[in-house]
């Protein structure tokens, strides 16, 4: 694997779950894997549980660890060819990533939606162009479009809980009070359907993905009909995809919050989300303290996840 920004990169899931049940069981089997490599982790946003599980899971395999926020004690970086750069952004980023690929053999890029222009968004434009010129393999940590290292974690939580071979997943949007990038239900859902589960999506008109990352998975606008007989339940807020409201908030309606109510419709199923999760609109203290919420072990595995991406990095390099 040169690069990780999609479920097809991870090759063959079953084989990728068996080397992640390695790593958790392992976590230290490798730790000379990485002597004198090392992986430069780049963040344009904040992140909690990205940072810290990517550097623990680079630390297990003993590689040095370098972090960069770009917007704090970094120069601003212009991305735009052909721009005077006169503003207040003194580097040019075609500069800067063959500068970052030097000082590194991996790089981790964080870099979600600017909801500025759909097709640059959705073109992947920083992500690719590190790919493009760094020289180095590039992992992403949540990009405009996809959170796959967040999605693998999923999947592997998915895996050692569920009650028979191919549980029913519901992804169901809820509000939120600011517009969210659609990255981490549109990976949900590419993994989920590469892994042959029965995926459901649940949200209101207006609030439809991508048919790219959609086609074939079955919508329904009832909430409650959704949750029927589920075995997990994955909230989410996203903001409106569709043009004209690209990037915008069409509804924050509580109806939607995920609660005991509505989990007692499922089939004594479990809660996910990524986190961070704004309690009492996406989901109630109530859910997410039960002994049947996983965002803990969730969040967790997230090291797993790092870990089994990077190792497979750093044994073709």
């Amino acid at each position: 694997m040169r690069n990780f920004t999609t479920v097809q990169d991870i090759g063959n899931l079953e084989t990728a779950l068996e080397k992640a049940r390695y790593v958790k069981q392992n976590p230290y089997a490798d730790s000379a894997l990485g002597k004198n490599k090392t992986l430069l982790l780049i963040f344009f946003n904040s992140s909690l549980r990205t940072r810290l599980s990517t550097q623990k899971a680079a630390l297990n395999l003993g590689m040095n660890v370098i972090v960069l926020d770009i917007n704090q004690g970094a120069w601003k970086l212009e991305t735009e060819r052909g721009v005077v750069m006169d503003g207040d952004k003194p580097e040019h980023i075609l500069e800067a990533i063959p500068v970052m690929g030097s000082y590194c053999d991996i790089i981790g890029v964080r870099s979600f939606a600017r909801f500025i222009s759909k097709e640059d968004d959705y073109s992947e434009k920083i992500l690719n162009q590190f790919i493009r010129y760094s020289g180095k393999p590039v992992i992403s940590m949540e990009a405009a479009t996809r959170h796959p290292l967040q999605s693998f974690a999923d999947l592997i939580t998915i895996e050692e809980y569920k009650p028979v071979a191919r549980p029913k997943v519901v992804l169901s949007w809820a509000p939120h009070p600011k517009s969210l990038p659609q990255a981490v239900p549109n990976s949900f859902v590419e993994w989920m359907k590469a892994a042959g589960y029965e995926i459901v999506i649940t949200h209101p008109h207006g609030y439809e993905l991508d048919p790219r990352f959609t086609e074939g998975v079955k919508i329904e606008y009832d909430q409650d009909k959704a949750f029927e007989g589920a075995h997990f339940i994955y909230g989410k807020n996203w903001s409106a995809f569709a043009d004209p409201h690209y990037g915008k908030v069409l509804s924050t309606d509580r109806n939607w919050t995920i609660d005991s109510r509505k989990m007692d419709l499922t089939d004594n199923g479990y809660f996910m989300h990524c986190l961070p999760v704004r309690r009492n609109m996406i989901v109630t203290d109530q859910v997410i303290e039960s002994p049947r919420s996983l965002v803990l072990p969730e969040a967790a595995n997230r090291v797993v996840s790092a870990q089994t991406v990077i190792k497979e990095i750093l044994l073709g390099l």
